[in-house]
């Protein structure tokens, strides 16, 4: 017999004494004390109020057996038991963030709803290099069009309740403007980042990404997505519902299915980053290029690097997008679509400097990241190798033809997406695998000097 679940999938007279009372929670008060959850009640999770006040709520028929009336076709099958997963905690917008820190969320004076800001944009925040900012971002899912433009009647149809939903994304969805035809992504900023100028490369540090609640959902809409004509199947959208939390080794989302529970480990990273470019206009927030933008690059987690090519006077840099998953390709059209906490950290590369490329490329502890951009794939992996040729040959004494060789038979290039108009390929660079080079003394090539391509119209 089926007993009533939990957000997560548990059964509510299942959590009691289990393993994850022990597994790390998110989220701080004010004071800077993380709030306890496993003194919150079995069935229960805790909601981020400020000042050592962690409220908690029920969580009850979050997956229903009867779907709702509503023009999508929601997908909530029972999921079975997953006593050893806690919710993650509800973060409300600026719940926990210290006196004094270099703070942004989601307002009507703040964000773009689909559209990327342009250089006739003031700045919503002005920081120095170095300064670390955190940003309260705000998932799409959930808000749109076609789930009602309402997030709290859109989340009860699961069984959510008003108290599951953040604040900020019900103002967005209430004040913000959002045009027909234009992105989904809602975008916070610019930030102008003093002294950055054109020439110089941005470093955009994520030094942390803790999520903002227990769930998200992937979509399947507009007939779009890696095939599109045959899903999502049927007229309308397609909405999963996913639920995420701490388990024994992390992070872990789930996808219930009538045989059971799919389990998959999280890797939070923002889709949107990216730099104001040269020219006028709000460009559409859907395709990347090479301001960044939409990249959808899941290696971009917290501790990785995005270089970007500043374009216009202090950088005026913007992020959205927030995922706690996503698999290479984004086939569906979208991923786990859930808002992120970012603490992030703005440095400025001078022309010349070892990191200064050109092109925007990342880099983690472990990784180098090049990056191709184009709207036909076979070009985008062509741009990607050839950035990566450039990557090698600038960073280590590489001439280019034992750089390729090295790619062919070391790197892995993969599709970072196929369903934002302009398609992604990056590729990973192991660098332990270069290490020696860095102690010959033999120095580098620089790295060569390109124009910026043409901005496309799309």
């Amino acid at each position: 017999m089926r007993g009533r679940t939990g957000l997560a999938g548990v059964p509510v007279t299942a959590r009691r004494g289990t393993s994850a009372a022990r597994s790390r929670p998110y989220g701080r008060d004010r004071s800077g004390t993380r709030p306890r959850r496993d003194r919150c009640p079995p069935g229960t999770v805790p909601v981020a109020r400020g000042r050592g006040d962690a409220r908690t709520v029920t969580l009850d028929s979050v997956i229903h057996a009867d779907p709702p009336a509503h023009p999508g076709r929601e997908r909530r099958p029972p999921a079975s038991p997953a006593a050893d997963l806690r919710p993650f905690a509800v973060l409300q917008a600026g719940d926990g963030v210290p006196p004094g820190t270099a703070y942004l969320s989601a307002t009507p004076g703040s964000v773009l709803w689909g559209r990327l800001p342009g250089p006739e944009d003031p700045p919503v925040l002005r920081v120095a290099p170095g300064e670390p900012v955190v940003i309260d971002t705000v998932s799409h899912e959930g808000i749109l069009e076609d789930q009602g433009r309402d997030p709290v009647a859109f989340m009860a149809r699961y069984g959510i309740s008003a108290d599951l939903v953040l604040r900020d994304a019900i103002d967005v969805a209430r004040t913000v403007p959002h045009r027909a035809g234009d992105g989904p992504h809602v975008v916070l900023g610019p930030i102008a980042v003093t002294g950055a100028r054109p020439g110089d490369m941005l470093a955009v540090r994520i030094e942390d990404l803790r999520p903002r609640l227990p769930y998200g959902f992937v979509s399947s809409r507009h007939g779009r997505g890696a095939l599109p004509g045959e899903m999502p199947e049927g007229p309308g959208s397609t909405f999963v519902l996913c639920t995420a939390g701490d388990g024994p080794d992390g992070p872990v989302g789930c996808i219930g299915t009538p045989a059971g529970t799919i389990r998959f480990p999280l890797g939070f990273f923002l889709g949107v980053i990216g730099v104001v470019r040269a020219g006028r206009g709000r460009p559409s927030s859907i395709p990347p290029g090479w301001h960044g933008g939409n990249l959808d690059i899941s290696l971009l987690t917290a501790g990785s690097t995005l270089f970007l090519p500043v374009q216009v006077p202090d950088a005026l840099v913007y992020v959205g997008d927030p995922h706690y998953a996503q698999g290479d390709g984004e086939v569906a059209l979208t991923a786990f679509e859930a808002p992120l906490r970012a603490t992030l950290r703005f440095d400025l590369v001078p022309a010349g400097a070892a990191e200064h490329m050109g092109v925007l490329y990342g880099e983690t502890d472990d990784l180098l990241i090049p990056v191709g951009l184009d709207e036909d794939l076979d070009r985008a992996m062509t741009a990607c190798v050839r950035n990566g040729l450039d990557l090698l040959t600038s960073r280590y004494p590489l001439d280019r033809a034992t750089a390729y060789a090295y790619l062919s038979v070391a790197a892995d290039f993969a599709v970072s997406q196929v369903v934002d108009q302009v398609k992604g390929v990056h590729g990973r660079i192991r660098k332990a695998d270069l290490a020696a080079l860095l102690d010959s003394g033999t120095p580098a090539t620089p790295a060569p000097v390109r124009p910026f391509p043409p901005p496309k119209a799309l």
